[in-house]
């Protein structure tokens, strides 16, 4: 069979099609929940600043205010009982600088993890990564600690698995996401490493949250319908939960542990 010589009507080859795809999330698209941390946080700050009284102190430590005095993580008041210091100092901050810091990272990427996730899931994504730094910090080093760095750590691990697990949708898009994410990590990880810095915070919320995303990531795939094409998730309630189980067995074992030795 000969082929046709290019002519006037010879015809160009197709160039192929590129699919629009629609990502559809039936929780909406409002960040609910950043809006909810956000504001929580911020309140607990200015009462932080409005409770301020350099002669309140607790087991000895200088806390300046009242929210700090009743929640910062000091290591033998968990051992004496008051476990809800495993969770509230990710609700204090030290200074305007360290707010707003923490809060910066959670306005600019916490909408987008929260509209893969979801309303409910980001929100335990969210507390247990805070949980496994705090818990990390407990077992690893006697100073007080407080912020929000051990979340905003998991949050940016549970990310990174999001787009990995999804770089076949993602394609070049992705790439440069977990490029952007590596940098950020490189750096808070070489500020994790200064003196004052809760290293072992940041490194529990990071184990936590991404620990977290291996079991609950959504896994999306291309599905069409009536109205075009959009990207389903595969991932069912039932693996936000096992991996909810899976991280709070894990750090609440490893606090025993503490308790124990």
């Amino acid at each position: 069979m000969t082929q046709p010589a290019p002519g006037s009507d010879a015809r160009p080859p197709e160039e192929p099609q590129s699919v629009q795809v629609e990502v559809r999330n039936r929780q909406g698209q409002r960040p609910w929940v950043v809006y909810a941390l956000l504001a929580t946080t911020i309140s607990v700050f200015l009462l932080q600043l409005g409770t301020q009284d350099p002669r309140l102190a607790i087991n000895g430590m200088a806390c300046g205010n009242l929210p700090t005095c009743i929640g910062v993580k000091i290591n033998q008041l968990i051992l004496e009982g008051q476990w809800w210091r495993l969770i509230t100092p990710i609700l204090l901050h030290g200074s305007l600088l360290h707010l707003g810091f923490n809060m910066y990272a959670l306005y600019v990427l916490g909408p987008e993890v929260e509209h893969h996730y979801g309303h409910l899931t980001f929100l335990v994504l969210y507390l247990l990564s805070g949980f496994s730094g705090v818990v990390l910090s407990f077992m690893f080093t006697v100073q007080p600690s407080l912020g929000a760095s051990s979340s905003i750590f998991g949050m940016l691990a549970a990310h990174a698995v999001f787009v990995f697990r999804n770089r076949n949708i993602f394609g070049v898009q992705g790439q440069a996401v977990m490029r952007s994410i590596l940098n950020v990590a490189l750096i808070n990880l070489l500020i994790s490493l200064t003196p004052g810095v809760d290293g072992w915070g940041h490194l529990g919320g990071a184990i936590g949250g991404g620990l977290f995303a291996g079991l609950a990531a959504p896994q999306y795939k291309i599905e069409k319908d009536e109205n075009g094409y959009f990207l389903a998730n595969q991932t069912s309630a039932g693996y936000v939960w096992l991996a909810s189980l899976v991280v709070l067995i894990l750090f609440a074992g490893l606090t025993a542990v503490r308790l124990l030795s």
